[in-house]
């Protein structure tokens, strides 16, 4: 069993003719991910890299049994996409889009509580399983199958983890990037809980940033629910306090938010920390074999 997508996933994109959707989508389709069409407003009824146009996401999931899409729209009708989504009743919502307001996404959140629908982003590099789907931007040749789930707020870094976990002879079930920005749709926690509950996942390894309370939530939970064993990571351990560090969620606003506060909470809660990121594959392969 994948976590939230796999070879029998029906993926749409919305902004398939954009110049980002056709160059991304062209990416998965070379990948074997099962896009089986699009949307993009006006262009309904043309072919597009082999597919069709919808115009809305409603049609696509009527005529196509369409249940994941991804979305590469800009920042200002972005919102407007995901609910469109939502509203369709597509189950895996991936948004791509940097840089959408607060208040839009404050609505979408809203909007999800009330649905089935789980988003990843916005503002995220997306979710691979290998050899099945890549949903998104992640580079496909880094992944290799295998049983180490990760979840990252960090797109690069998710990819020197899965370089690093296959180097180490292991390889990865299902990657998750769920985004730097403010307000997301998955959380670090919720991942984390997919992953102990998949049964092809056997370790995880868990990437977070300064900012926010998200680490620290999944390695509270990790430590009364945890049955799986966890490395973590977290960048920014030389952040001045007040500034925002790349992603937009990035910002040490009070003492918990810092890399050493959240490091220091991990490590209660029984998560193995590794300080730097050459050393997270290491690390997991050495709890995999203590594992056995």
């Amino acid at each position: 069993m994948s976590v939230l997508v796999n070879k029998n996933s029906k993926v749409i994109i919305q902004g398939f003719t954009g110049s980002e959707g056709t160059f991304h989508a062209e990416q998965m389709l070379d990948y074997g991910t099962n896009i089986v069409g699009g949307v993009t407003p006006k262009k309904g009824g043309q072919i597009h890299l082999g597919k069709p146009v919808f115009n809305k996401v409603s049609e696509a999931v009527e005529k196509l049994g369409a249940n994941t899409s991804i979305i590469f729209v800009p920042p200002a009708f972005a919102a407007g996409a995901i609910l469109e989504a939502i509203e369709a009743g597509i189950e895996v919502i991936i948004c791509i889009t940097e840089g959408i307001p607060v208040k839009d996404m404050i609505l979408v959140k809203e909007h999800l509580k009330n649905s089935s629908s789980t988003l990843i982003g916005p503002n995220c590099p997306g979710i691979i399983t290998p050899d099945e789907a890549k949903c998104g931007i992640m580079p496909g040749f880094v992944f290799k199958k295998g049983n180490i789930g990760i979840v990252s707020k960090s797109g690069t870094l998710t990819y020197e983890a899965a370089d690093q976990v296959v180097k180490a002879g292991m390889g990865i079930s299902t990657a998750i990037g769920i985004g730097g920005d403010p307000i997301i749709g998955t959380t670090t926690k919720e991942a984390v809980e997919l992953f102990m509950n998949d049964n092809e996942t056997e370790g995880i390894i868990m990437i977070g940033e300064i900012g926010g309370q998200l680490e620290a939530d999944a390695a509270r939970w990790i430590k009364d629910n945890g049955t799986k064993p966890v490395v973590g990571f977290i960048a920014g351990q030389t952040a001045p306090a007040g500034r925002t560090m790349g992603h937009a969620g990035a910002i040490v606003g009070g003492k918990d938010d810092t890399a050493a506060a959240k490091i220091s909470i991990l490590r209660e809660c029984g998560i193995t920390v590794s300080e730097s990121p050459a050393k997270i594959g290491q690390m997991m392969a050495e709890l995999m074999k203590e594992k056995v």
